[in-house]
């Protein structure tokens, strides 16, 4: 299983959005300098997440993101579907009748990483962005 840098990057961005936008909207540039993530890269990933309304853009001088919902109602589900990442732990499509191994059973242990899929999205399922931020205590570029 592998969660690319795409989907760790926008909860990353999301998190430190959450952080401040109460004050202003954030800037991409902010989020980028804090969170080392290249600001061509955040632009892609918040573009998505506007599409998916997870954030809002501001117009203006004093512009930038802040979220769409509360951080306690946006679930990392949500950031990750929004971003276009799946968390599998296997190859093969539940629908499909081949297995994993291109053949025409699943695998000896298909159950076993299906079953770990499941707990793992659950875990995601059950954690919003208001969980991830009584771990950060930053201070604003």
């Amino acid at each position: 299983m592998k969660l690319t840098s795409k989907g760790r990057y926008a909860v990353m961005a999301l998190v430190d959005l959450a952080r401040f936008d109460n004050i202003n909207p954030v800037s991409l540039r902010d989020i980028s300098l804090r969170q080392g993530i290249s600001l061509d890269y955040l632009e892609q990933i918040f573009s998505k997440l506007k599409k998916n309304e997870i954030v809002k853009s501001i117009r203006g001088t004093q512009g930038g993101y802040v979220l769409n919902k509360n951080p306690k109602e946006i679930k990392l589900t949500n950031i990750f579907n929004a971003v276009d990442e799946k968390v599998k732990t296997v190859q093969c499509k539940k629908e499909s009748k081949r297995g994993c191994n291109g053949k025409a059973t699943k695998c000896i242990t298909h159950n076993l990483w299906d079953e770990l899929e499941i707990h793992i999205n659950t875990f995601f399922e059950n954690k919003s962005l208001k969980d991830l931020l009584n771990n950060s205590k930053e201070t604003r570029v």
